[in-house]
Formats: structure tokens, sequence, C-alpha cells
């Protein structure tokens, strides 16, 4: 009953709203900010490649349903197959799955590109500026470019898997600001139920 009020809560959400917390900065050490810089530097994702014909063929039926399922908050097809290319690669990248990835997305931003929390957060993952200070080229305009934005909020979200250990609730926490508390990992959790495609 309660899992079915969060979904409710979040595919609820309205179209306006964001849900970014206050993301902490935290001192890296000059390891960590070298190894998350170097992430978020890299070039705009490659056409994916496939082993298999099989994996092609998963793929493109992930890419047709999330199209579908996406309609609604982003009409324009071209738009939409570009947002979703650029996440599923982005968020393979980061070794993150990307449902979990539309989840955040859904709950951060609802979808919306330009997107500002009343904390200063930008952008699809709500990405607070100090990051681009930290691990970029200081230019924090740049969050809302989409593959900019979609590459550091995954980064990011790795980083905090990795610093809890693997416990994504934990995690979840501390992208959103709001570590420790079960209302946020909640509601990305229930939005990622819709984005799983089913066999």
């Amino acid at each position: 009953m309660k899992r079915r009020r969060l979904l409710a809560a979040a595919l609820a959400l309205p179209l306006g709203s964001v849900w970014a917390g206050a993301q902490r900065e935290e001192d890296l050490s000059d390891a960590v900010r070298s190894a998350l810089s170097a992430a978020v530097a890299a070039e705009a994702p490659p056409r994916p490649e496939f082993a298999s014909t099989a994996q092609r063929m998963a793929y493109l039926r992930w890419l047709t349903a999330m199209s579908e399922r996406l309609q609604p908050r982003k009409s324009e097809r071209r738009t939409r197959v570009e947002f979703l290319e650029t996440l599923w690669y982005e968020s393979r990248r980061a070794g993150l799955e990307p449902e979990l990835v539309l989840g955040v997305v859904q709950v951060e931003s609802n979808f919306r590109k330009y997107a500002v929390s009343p904390a200063g957060a930008r952008g699809y993952m709500q990405v607070m500026p100090f990051w681009v200070r930290l691990i970029g080229d200081g230019d924090s305009s740049r969050l809302f470019h989409m593959q900019t934005n979609l590459r550091f909020g995954c980064v990011i979200l790795r980083h905090y898997l990795e610093r809890e250990n693997g416990d994504l609730f934990m995690a979840l926490g501390r992208y959103n600001g709001s570590r420790g508390r079960a209302e946020y990992p909640n509601l990305v959790f229930g939005a990622r139920r819709q984005w799983v495609l089913e066999d």
C-alpha cells in the first residue's frame, strides 16, 4: 500500500515541479577529483555498437518502448529519441541502469531540460553548479546542455554509490541532499518501475 502511494506521488508530480534537494559540496581528494573530471570530460556519445544482433534488437526494443512512454512529456520524436539515446549511453557508461536514471530524471526535473530548483540545481538531473567548478570547466550554464547534464548526473550518482558501498538507497539520498531519509529514494524507486521493460 505504501509503495502504491509513493508511485502515485511520483506519477502525480506536477509538470512544472522540481524535486531537487540541496546536494552538499564535499571535500574531494585529488584522486577522486581527477577521476570525476576525467569521467565528465570525454567526447559526445558515439552511436552504440553491439556484439550481436540480439543485443542490438534488445536495445532497439528498449528505445521504442521508452520513446512511447516518454511521448506525453516530450512530444517531438527526434528530441525524444536523442534524449533516450544519450541517457542510455551515459547511464551504461557510468554503470547505472537506464531505468533508474529515467526515474531520477522524472523525479528531479520531470524531463524538463531547463529546470532550476530553489537550491540552484539545474537541468534534467538537477546538478548543482558547484560540481562544474569542482570537476568541470567552471561554466555552470553548460548544465543545461543535455549530454553534459546527463553525464554529470550519472557520474555523480555513481560516485555516491561507491561512497555508500553499493547502497542505492543511501546513494540516492546523498544525491538529493537528503541522505538517510526515505521519501526521495522511494519516489525514485516508484518512478523507476514505470520505465522497466517487461520481457
